[in-house]
């Protein structure tokens, strides 16, 4: 009898804690949920997402990033670029160049309801910890402060404007890119200092600066790497490959390339948005 008892108090008190939390999650002080904002994305177009690396100027320095591109930096990004796509299979496609990274969704999904806090916000957070996850895979120092990256939310109604997104990306890889090589080239091959590199460059044009490369230095731009002068495309591909097929992939569904994405033959070849 008194084991009897014992139990139904002890039923009476976890009832009684579920009762309150239950009234407590629809107490007087749920109407602050009203203040929410309904920022769903609206439907029936492509949603972008775009992280930024944030103060990564100083970053670069603090970690002795080569000049005027660091690879293991670009094959880090593209790495943490993958690890995102593998958690979100709704993302067709992802373009990366410097410090960003732009995530295309598809149209027609409905994940997080469309909601673009939760899709940016997951998209940064998830971005963040691969990049400092992987880190030690390509870089033989450690982190010495943690690094930080922003993001927005952009729609795109057509296919078109995604397009166009997506070359202007990629034309800003080139334009920065080029003035980059050059200004470095100046400064660590012919002993400029910055102030006179920069005052060499201002008001050239991309010829111009492919003319300082060649006769001075012997530089050739157009052979320069083509992750450099592209940028990377992460594309997916359910094609079964062998395993010589798969060596240098990211994974086994999830293609590096580093193409032209403003022409028409990427985009034929892959058919990603129709």
């Amino acid at each position: 009898m008194k084991n009897v008892l014992i139990r139904f108090v002890y039923s009476s008190l976890i009832w009684r804690s579920f009762s309150t939390k239950f009234a407590m999650a629809n107490s007087k002080f749920e109407y602050v949920r009203n203040f929410e904002t309904d920022d769903r994305c609206l439907p029936n177009t492509w949603i972008v997402v775009r992280v930024d690396g944030r103060g990564f100027h100083k970053f670069s320095e603090k970690h002795e990033f080569a000049k005027p591109n660091d690879k293991r930096s670009l094959d880090l990004m593209g790495k943490a670029a993958g690890r995102v796509m593998t958690e979100f299979k709704e993302i067709c496609l992802a373009y990366g160049q410097s410090d960003e990274f732009s995530f295309v969704f598809k149209r027609d999904m409905d994940l997080h309801k469309r909601r673009a806090s939760k899709l940016m916000t997951s998209v940064a957070s998830i971005f963040t910890s691969a990049f400092v996850f992987h880190w030690p895979q390509f870089f033989d120092i450690p982190l010495k402060y943690p690094p930080s990256f922003d993001g927005r939310v952009v729609l795109y109604p057509s296919t078109q404007n995604l397009r166009d997104y997506l070359s202007w990306r990629q034309a800003d890889c080139h334009i920065n890119n080029l003035y980059n090589t050059a200004f470095w080239t100046l400064v660590l091959k012919g002993n400029l200092t910055n102030a006179e590199a920069e005052k060499r460059l201002c008001g050239t044009f991309a010829n111009d600066k492919n003319e300082i490369l060649f006769s001075e230095f012997g530089i050739n731009y157009n052979n320069e790497p083509q992750l450099f002068r592209k940028g990377t495309v992460l594309v997916r591909d359910k094609k079964k490959k062998s395993e010589e097929e798969l060596e240098g992939r990211l994974t086994k569904d999830i293609l590096a390339l580093n193409e032209d994405i403003i022409g028409d033959a990427f985009w034929n070849n892959h058919k990603i948005l129709d």
